[in-house]
């Protein structure tokens, strides 16, 4: 029974779950043991979801929808399937659920509904019903926060310059939690968008979804959450969010690299129009015009990602066999220990929130008198996987006074054990570079 385990009580046994991980088990850096603390980046693949890729392949391979034999039918249930299996474990329909290459898609998927549909409207060509509301106009206002990863804040940048609405963002406070104070302003009735994160990927801080969803819903703005970070560490039923739509990626949530999620609405998918338009995704062509299938197929031009979506099935069903309440059991006693350790070194300052209160297992910190690449070179050197830089959240990183962070990301698979290696590995690097 691993150290976590003896002081928790909870039911994730993390050195039998390990077994399922072969990577782990490797040596990296002149034979030391590796201990992978950057799952908020990626994280590692099971074998039941290689298991389940590999079998897809070798029995079921064909292309799905439009097939008329065997193989093709059965490849077009393995996808099917797993789209209600992904939308059951966010409490959602398979029907709201698009499969995209990734969270970033998604996202610019939402993005480009807007810029789409205001030239749409300029132009006076056919546009979907219901797609009113996502006409934008100079004046009209998108809110996003300081906090924001680059995939929830350039996309939006591109809307405002192609439309003339401006966009406008939620400060952060010193400790890095959203500054809510001036809420009732930067929401008015100008506001048509509030893109927000759940859980911020930089600070680990957890947003406060329901009051932001509630400023929002009160101007009668479209509300969508980035949640990736949140997804895979806790339980999340998008269906009581009370948000427009839900992006997220599979491979931070044991899945394969190549396929995300964007769950929305019936009200808002079917009044957005295509983002990549081509073969699958249409009802009726010709030479003239062409219209476009209900979604979530609308969305899902070409060849789509069978083997992904078979593969972060697989992810979904172990993730729910551990259950996702154990699973942030797990990494809130992991968040509270590697906190109290990394408060008995003097010079390590952590970035952001510095209790578990409402924050997730990513902590990002710096070291006085060292670069944070720097750091990140010495834990490599002790077999200690980390992330370094600005995270994809540079705005953020200003907002807090640093030019980049060393991140740490603990997942499942983690135990007090690899907090120790770390903490051992992080009380050497001043030395390493003769910093007193």
């Amino acid at each position: 029974m691993s150290t976590l385990q003896q002081a928790s009580g909870h039911s994730i046994d993390v050195e039998r779950l390990r077994q399922q991980f072969p990577i782990l088990s490797r040596t990296v850096r002149a034979d030391q043991r590796l201990v992978y603390l950057d799952s908020g980046a990626t994280s590692q693949k099971p074998l039941a979801v290689l298991d389940a890729e590999r079998e897809y392949y070798l029995t079921s391979n064909a292309a799905v929808h439009r097939g008329a034999h065997q193989l093709a039918e059965e490849a077009t249930e393995a996808y099917e399937g797993s789209r209600a299996r992904i939308a059951r474990f966010v409490g959602a329909r398979a029907e709201q659920l698009v499969f995209t290459r990734n969270a970033t898609e998604s996202i610019n998927l939402l993005a480009y509904a807007f810029s789409n549909t205001t030239d749409k409207a300029r132009l006076g060509s056919p546009r979907p019903e219901g797609s009113d509301r996502l006409v934008l106009r100079p004046g009209d206002e998108i809110l996003v926060t300081e906090m924001e990863h680059h995939a929830n804040l350039v996309p939006w940048q591109e809307v405002c310059d192609k439309t003339g609405a401006t966009l406008r963002w939620i400060g952060l406070t010193h400790d890095g939690r959203l500054d809510l104070s001036d809420l009732g302003t930067l929401v008015n009735e100008r506001t048509r968008v509030v893109s927000f994160v759940h859980q911020s990927n930089l600070v680990g801080t957890i947003n406060p979804v329901h009051e932001i969803t509630q400023a929002a819903r009160s101007v009668g703005a479209w509300v969508f959450l980035d949640a990736c970070q949140s997804i895979p560490h806790m339980p999340v039923d998008v269906s009581t969010l009370g948000v427009d739509a839900v992006s997220w990626s599979g491979h931070k949530m044991l899945g394969p690299t190549g396929i995300g999620c964007l769950w929305a609405t019936e009200e808002l998918l079917f009044a957005m129009p295509p983002f990549i338009s081509g073969g699958s995704m249409i009802e009726t062509v010709t030479m003239e015009r062409s219209t476009y299938a209900d979604p979530p197929k609308r969305f899902e031009a070409g060849v789509p990602m069978v083997a992904q979506a078979v593969g972060l099935a697989a992810a979904c069903d172990m993730l729910d066999d551990l259950g996702m309440d154990n699973v942030a059991a797990h990494d809130g006693d992991l968040t509270a220990y590697s906190l109290e350790r990394m408060a008995e070194l003097p010079a390590v300052r952590v970035v952001g929130p510095t209790s578990t209160h409402m924050r997730g297992s990513a902590i990002s910190f710096v070291v006085d008198g060292v670069h944070p690449h720097d750091v990140g070179q010495v834990l490599d050197s002790r077999g200690i996987a980390v992330r370094v830089g600005h995270h994809c959240a540079w705005p953020a990183c200003r907002a807090l006074g640093v030019p980049a962070t060393t991140r740490i990301s603990p997942y499942v698979y983690n135990d007090r054990a690899d907090i120790d290696a770390f903490i051992d590995a992080l009380a050497s690097v001043r030395d390493v570079f003769g910093v007193r």
